[in-house]
């Protein structure tokens, strides 16, 4: 099967995360991807090793002589060119069609799941698009799991992890990770974390050179790191801090404790979002503080409050979205078609 997958990078890189994960799974499963992207630049860091099986190509600025894939992913509504959109209606069998939507806990994702939406006029005429979510419950199209990600997980030594990397912890430390976007609550963070001893590894981003070292709190700025060196972050960690969609379902598939920061919009629409996935997770209520603070929706509690019952809760939900089927697989059935 030829799949072409369709990426737009807003303003950050959590679109193509996410659209490489499912890239680097579709080859995975001997199936082969073009994935077009409007700006390629972070694969630097977050690919540096490619798989075959995997071509990426600018985004069409015209027509390009292709002939469409047998699946068409646009991702996050991103719409393909008009010109490639004819030549799908051209080719015979047409494409499948389909647009992988951003993730939601709302209860709106059940009733929109696989709905069906025919295209009568323009490029695509005869063409239908389909409407597929990822999720958290049965009546959704899951989350990108890999095969064999959890049993990586339970093998992993994430102490022996950090010290091949030069981030050990020192004794009595705990080791907190920060993936954020720009937030004020930052100081309130920092103040937080050093009432006990820790370790704070900071991502690359706009909080980065804000973190200091103060009584109680020990940093270090981290370089780049790769999508499989990232997921091993989030294992060897005892709290992360992540932010948007890839690393939030990543942090999820850690089974460790976290704090995620959603992307803010500007008619406040994340708050009933985050809302819905706190309760849906069923967040202890001294952690839902935490994340509402986090996320400008209050004062962030401090000190942190224990984090024995958020890691009870964190393995408890990763065993209950492991029950179900990977999103690759349930798009698969979804298409008809198989690895």
């Amino acid at each position: 099967m030829i799949w072409d997958l369709f990426c737009r990078v807003i303003d950050n890189h959590g679109d193509l995360g996410v659209c490489w994960r499912l890239a680097r799974d579709l080859a995975a499963r001997s199936h082969r991807v073009r994935l077009w992207v409007d700006d390629a630049a972070a694969l630097r860091w977050m690919a540096p090793e490619r798989p075959g099986g995997i071509e990426v190509h600018d985004w069409p600025q015209g027509d390009v002589d292709v002939t469409p894939g047998d699946v068409v992913i646009e991702s996050f509504g991103c719409e393909p060119p008009a010109s490639f959109v004819a030549r799908m209606a051209a080719r015979t069998p047409t494409p499948r069609w389909v647009n992988l939507e951003y993730l939601s806990a709302e209860d709106y994702v059940e009733r929109s799941h696989g709905l069906a939406s025919p295209i009568f006029h323009g490029p695509g005429a005869g063409l239908t698009r389909h409407f597929f979510y990822p999720g958290f419950t049965e009546r959704t199209g899951g989350l990108l799991r890999e095969p064999a990600l959890l049993d990586e997980v339970q093998a992993f030594d994430g102490r022996a992890w950090l010290a091949s990397r030069g981030w050990a912890p020192r004794t009595g430390e705990r080791v907190v990770s920060l993936f954020a976007y720009a937030n004020p609550a930052l100081p309130d963070l920092l103040a937080a974390l050093a009432a006990q001893p820790t370790l704070l590894l900071a991502c690359p981003g706009p909080l980065q050179s804000l973190v200091k070292d103060r009584p109680g709190l020990r940093c270090i700025a981290l370089p780049y790191l790769s999508q499989p060196e990232f997921d091993r972050l989030l294992w060897a960690c005892d709290l992360n801090f992540v932010r948007g969609e890839d690393s939030f379902v990543r942090a999820q598939w850690a089974g460790r404790p976290f704090v995620w920061q959603i992307y803010p919009q500007h008619d406040e629409a994340h708050h009933a979002k985050l809302q819905a996935f706190m309760t849906r997770a069923g967040l202890p209520p001294a952690w839902q503080a935490v994340w509402r603070g986090w996320n400008g929706l209050g004062p962030l509690p401090s000190p942190l409050p224990p984090l024995a019952p958020l890691l009870a809760q964190a393995c408890q939900w990763r065993a209950q979205l492991a029950a179900q089927q990977d999103l690759l697989t349930q798009l698969e059935g979804f298409l008809g078609v198989s690895s």
